[in-house]
C-alpha cells in the first residue's frame, strides 16, 4: 500500500501550510534582543515585560502576540497583522498603530497616549481601562466596532460601547 500524503498532495486534496505562515523563532529572537524588524514574521511572538522602546516593526506580523506589560514607547506598527493581540498593561505612548488591524485584540489597562490609530482597525478590541485620551487619528466609526469601560479614557467627543 502506498503512503496516502504523497498521493493526497498530488491530487491536490492536501494542503500544506509552509514555513512563511509559522513563526519566525530567528526574527523573534532578534526583536527581543532590540533590533527593528519591519515585515517581519513575529507570529505569537511573547514579547511580554520587554522594553523596545521607538522599534520599527511596521508591517509585522504580530498576530496572536503576548505583549502585555511592555514598554514600546514610540514604537510603529503601522500597517501591522496584530488581529488577537494581548496589550494587557503595556505601554505604548506615542506608538503609530495607522492602518494596522487590531481586530479582536486586547488593550485592556494599556497606555495609548499619543499613539496613532489613523485608520486602524478596532473591530472587537477590548479598551477596558486604556488611557487613550490624547491619542490620534481616532474616529467613532472605529470605536463603535471595539468596546470599554467607564474608566476607558478617550479624545473629548467621542465614546466605546461596553463591552458585554
Amino acid at each position: 500500500m502506498k503512503p496516502l500524503l504523497p498521493i493526497l498532495a498530488a491530487a491536490g486534496l492536501l494542503v500544506l501550510t509552509g514555513p512563511a505562515m509559522a513563526q519566525n523563532a530567528s526574527q523573534i529572537a532578534q526583536v527581543r534582543g532590540g533590533a527593528n524588524c519591519p515585515r517581519c514574521n513575529l507570529f505569537q511572538a511573547d514579547l511580554s515585560g520587554q522594553v523596545l522602546k521607538g522599534r520599527n516593526l511596521a508591517g509585522a506580523r504580530l498576530r496572536q502576540a503576548d505583549l502585555s506589560l511592555a514598554e514600546m514607547n514610540r514604537t510603529s506598527f503601522a500597517g501591522g497583522d496584530l488581529r488577537d493581540v494581548n496589550f494587557y498593561g503595556g505601554v505604548f505612548g506615542g506608538a503609530s498603530f495607522a492602518g494596522a488591524n487590531l481586530t479582536n485584540a486586547s488593550l485592556v489597562g494599556a497606555y495609548l497616549e499619543g499613539a496613532n490609530f489613523r485608520g486602524a482597525i478596532l473591530a472587537g478590541a477590548n479598551l477596558s481601562g486604556a488611557e487613550m485620551d490624547r491619542a490620534v487619528g481616532l474616529t467613532q466609526a472605529q470605536l463603535n466596532r471595539a468596546c470599554g469601560d467607564m474608566s476607558t479614557r478617550l479624545p473629548r467627543g467621542l465614546s466605546v460601547p461596553a463591552c458585554r
